[in-house]
């Protein structure tokens, strides 16, 4: 489809000096056919017992094309740090949700979509989420009612989320309309940590799938598994290989399993003919305090290692690990809630990567990322990402982690890449979107209060 992307820059253009975004590519539309072949590659090598709808997607029509728009990446050129260039991979352009997760939600509904279609069976996605995935996965099962692909009564979600992360939730129609909201509840954990929505999502999908079929005539499919996200994700090396200079390059993200890397690793295996590991990309990974897991893990062995602090003036420092912030309000800090996930199954096979291909990680303070954020804002507002002047309403810290991450390791000499391309994950602030109000969400404590929204959703 060679409408879904717009003219290629040349490799000298300059992005950053005009504030013209370039290069918009509406990936999941221009890269149907590569897309659909790796997901018949996965489907071989998947092995699960549980439910799935299948890896077949629809066939590419007006209405999917439509359904799948909202899912582009661009290549703005950031300038110059040192003798680093900077280039943003901006994965944001969906403005209902303002994250990566779009591209691989939009997949996971489609191929629900395809199971409906094919066999008439309704399907009803239940996944945890500390926000993102539930706010992207929710807009997907909008946008497939939307464009009649199916209807309300044929795909529905259930999202449990933890307590802490409830308020970066966007509302939308399946908020806001009473039908919709029951056949599409959002599940709120508030007594256990935010690992345990995972858990206990996991159990009721495991025990409930069959009795929900039953009784209901629902499939019950829960989507939370790496297989179900890579395919998506190998979309940025598939927009790499086309649209950017074939050079060594670190690719650089927030991360709290470092699903998109992994992603972009399975697509560079597949569709870029650099073998691994001898041209691959290099991965450094951008983390917080309060996760910092997958950094630690990587470099000093153990997932529980932190640095000595020292504690004075109200702020904690440290300067014997520069992998480590040197300023911190906390030693434990959550900038944000989103990256949750605590010894990540994921972190073994991305160290395996990094250690063949090349990169590293480092972690991120609030109080670093407060030092950088004038000087981040003038600099995204060149390409067009907007942060709020007051750093207080900002409620999607990934982007600024990741820059604040690199920026702070070409200072210290933790990256000599000449060509970093940040992985623009995403960025959000108060303005953007609206939280849902308390009669929106449904408290749960335990499994029996989960089972019982589940079913009650799917006989409505």
């Amino acid at each position: 489809m060679t409408t879904a992307c717009s003219r290629p820059a040349a490799d000298t253009a300059t992005p950053s000096a005009t504030g013209a975004d370039t290069g918009l590519c509406r990936v999941l539309v221009r890269y149907y056919d590569e897309l659909t072949a790796t997901l018949d590659h996965t489907r071989r090598s998947s092995r699960t017992d549980a439910f799935s709808p299948g890896w077949d997607l629809p066939p590419l029509s007006p209405a999917l094309e439509a359904f799948l728009a909202p899912a582009a990446i661009s290549a703005p050129e950031l300038g110059t740090y040192g003798d680093a260039r900077l280039t943003l991979l901006n994965l944001m352009h969906n403005p209902d949700t303002r994250t990566t997760k779009t591209l691989a939600s939009l997949m996971i509904v489609a191929r629900a979509v395809a199971h409906i279609q094919r066999t008439g069976e309704a399907v009803m996605i239940i996944t945890p989420s500390s926000a993102n995935k539930a706010t992207a996965l929710r807009d997907a099962v909008r946008r497939a009612h939307e464009t009649a692909l199916a209807g309300p009564e044929q795909l529905r979600i259930v999202c449990v989320l933890p307590a802490g992360s409830c308020h970066k939730v966007w509302r939308s129609p399946l908020t806001d309309d009473e039908g919709l909201r029951a056949r599409n509840p959002l599940a709120v954990r508030d007594t256990a940590g935010a690992d345990e929505v995972k858990k206990l999502a996991r159990a009721v999908a495991d025990q409930e799938a069959d009795a929900v079929f039953a009784r209901h005539g629902v499939r019950l499919w829960h989507t939370l598994d790496l297989d179900n996200y890579i395919v998506a994700d190998t979309a940025r090396a598939l927009f790499e290989r086309d649209r950017l200079p074939s050079v060594p390059r670190v690719h650089a993200h927030a991360v709290s399993s470092a699903f998109g890397l992994l992603g972009h690793f399975y697509g560079q295996q597949r569709h870029t003919g650099r073998a691994w590991p001898d041209t691959g990309a290099r991965y450094f990974l951008v983390q917080h305090l309060d996760t910092a897991d997958m950094v630690a893990s990587y470099h000093r062995g153990a997932f529980d290692y932190r640095p000595a602090w020292q504690y004075e003036d109200g702020v904690y420092t440290q300067d014997a690990d520069p992998r480590f912030p040197q300023r911190a309000f906390a030693p434990d800090e959550r900038l944000d809630p989103t990256f949750y996930t605590r010894a990540p199954v994921t972190s073994t096979r991305m160290n395996e990567i990094i250690r063949h291909q090349g990169g590293g990680g480092i972690v991120v303070s609030l109080a670093e990322c407060l030092d950088r954020y004038p000087y981040l804002r003038r600099l995204l507002a060149a390409v067009d990402v907007a942060l709020p002047a007051d750093p207080r309403q900002l409620r999607e810290w990934s982007l600024v982690m990741a820059l604040t991450g690199v920026l702070n390791a070409l200072d210290r000499g933790l990256l000599d890449g000449p060509e970093v391309l940040v992985h623009g994950s995403g960025s959000y602030h108060a303005g953007h979107y609206r939280p849902p109000e308390s009669h929106q969400v449904r408290p749960v404590t335990g499994y029996e209060d989960l089972r019982d929204l589940v079913h009650a959703a799917a006989s409505g």
